[in-house]
């Protein structure tokens, strides 16, 4: 490879990253629905229905499940229990329940003049049956937010959020790591977000801080740092498999980390696949969990037109001067002066692979696809993201769970979510069709709840249409 052939340099990444999406000055506001019978606060009832619990793959079917106060209370064959006159009661027959999903690698703006933009893009995920977010470039409006949800004044999935950038540009010094990490934890920050441009010792001090006062810390991994040496320090996830392309390069390549390009893609024809599965096995070994975010990976390096992505049937639903954007950023990443299609379908073959091993030697797998971001529209970009997890080597049943049961293990809160069993939160997906059969009938929704409040399908396409009137205008 040429060095003077860069396509585009770990310092515009970082760049890229800490902006990772736009929405443009004119927020008219949403037009709320008229028909409020279609959202429910009241005890509901699913009648009939096949329940995909996530224990296992098999489907209970003909069950009847109540809930009450927000939470899973009863599951069991159907009408063997009485169900009060005041339950609402959802005719689940032929239908099938699934829990809740959990978009790992989210972004949630921040509210200025007004927050109708921040609500609209919670909903958003809602839409798609997402009733869990961890949100991964925080601010403090974001904590706010976070206890808001909590005490149910805003319609929005749970959320788990990092604390504000930790990059080469905020934290140049190990003095300034102990600083920013203590005042995060103290803040009340779930964890901590890294992003590129961290020098080595910075990330050091940033880790034994952060293990000293107990903050987990995740997102990307910059040059200095190596993929290596960041499984051997801990980190709780690592997303975008960032550094995996670059740790395939051998030591005898010799190559200057700094023209590694986006996630390693200059490195493609250099990577020794043969890696793979070592390298997955010592994430496994570490124990640290990925977020491939594959979706932003596919539909940003590869061939396909920005015309077709942009016709996408849910870029509707985005403020038309980011799908602008979008497509600026994506053609000159395509007019690049190295980047050919053969490079790029073998990057995502690479990537595909890394993700299979990673799951065959049983490392922790979580879904997530970085929305907003590169035609990435809020909850629409995890049902790319499943698709692509099939596409790797996943069956639809270890899609859902990476999507279900491994987040609820990875925060910690098997108790709360993850499963439809009694005693969990009522965050559950009512589907026409069986996930299990076809992945893409995740989309195929009839309504969902979220913390026990149900969203008929009506209920869901009339906000979803007014998001779209709105930016139609």
């Amino acid at each position: 490879m040429k060095t003077n052939q860069i396509l585009i340099p770990m310092k515009q990444i970082a760049i890229y990253f800490l902006i990772p999406f736009l929405f443009h000055c004119s927020q008219p506001k949403t037009p709320e629905s008229n028909k409020e019978a279609d959202k429910t606060d009241n005890d509901i009832a699913f009648i009939d229905v096949n329940v995909i619990a996530m224990e296992n793959e098999d489907i209970l079917e003909h069950q009847d499940v109540l809930i009450v106060d927000g939470k899973i209370t009863k599951i069991a064959g159907h009408q063997s229990f009485t169900i009060e006159e005041n339950v609402t009661q959802i005719d689940g027959k032929g239908k099938f329940l699934t829990p809740g999903l959990v978009e790992l690698h989210a972004h949630i703006p921040v509210a200025k003049e007004n927050d109708e933009l921040v609500k609209e893009t919670l909903f958003l995920y809602l839409s798609n049956g997402i009733t869990t977010i961890r949100g991964m470039l925080g601010d403090p409006y974001h904590l706010k937010l976070q206890k808001e949800v909590e005490n149910g004044d805003i319609l929005s999935p749970r959320i788990y959020t990092s604390g504000p950038s930790l990059n080469g540009n905020s934290v140049k010094t190990e003095e300034e790591a102990v600083a920013k990490v203590t005042a995060q934890k103290n803040a009340g920050y779930d964890f901590l977000k890294l992003h590129p441009g961290l020098k080595l010792e910075v990330f050091d001090a940033i880790v034994q801080t952060a293990n000293e006062v107990g903050i987990k810390y995740a997102g990307h991994v910059s040059i200095d740092v190596g993929i290596h040496h960041a499984l051997e320090s801990g980190y709780w996830s690592i997303d975008h498999l960032d550094g995996y392309m670059e740790g395939l390069v051998p030591e005898s390549a010799n190559v200057n980390p700094n023209e590694n390009g986006f996630f390693g893609f200059n490195f493609t024809p250099l990577a020794d696949q043969s890696k793979i599965d070592e390298l997955a096995q010592k994430t496994k070994g570490a124990d640290v969990w990925v977020v491939p975010t594959e979706s932003l990976l596919e539909r940003f390096t590869s061939s396909i037109p920005t015309s077709t992505l942009a016709q996408q049937e849910e870029m509707k639903y985005m403020n038309p001067g980011t799908i602008r954007d979008w497509i600026t950023r994506k053609e000159q990443f395509l007019k690049a002066n190295n980047y050919n299609q053969e490079m790029a379908e073998e990057f995502l073959k690479i990537r595909r692979q890394l993700i299979k091993s990673l799951h065959e030697k049983g490392a922790g797998l979580l879904l997530g696809s970085d929305a907003p971001q590169i035609f990435n529209v809020p909850g629409f970009s995890i049902q790319h993201e499943m698709g692509y997890m099939v596409e790797a080597g996943l069956s639809p049943f270890e899609t859902l769970k990476i999507g279900t049961v491994n987040p609820s293990e990875f925060f910690d809160a098997t108790g709360k979510f993850g499963k439809v069993k009694e005693g969990l939160s009522a965050d559950l997906i009512l589907l026409s069709e069986n996930p299990l059969d076809d992945i893409g009938n995740m989309k195929k929704i009839e309504g969902v709840s979220v913390r026990g409040k149900w969203l008929t399908k009506t209920f869901i396409q009339e906000q979803l249409e007014a998001i779209a009137n709105k930016y139609s205008q």
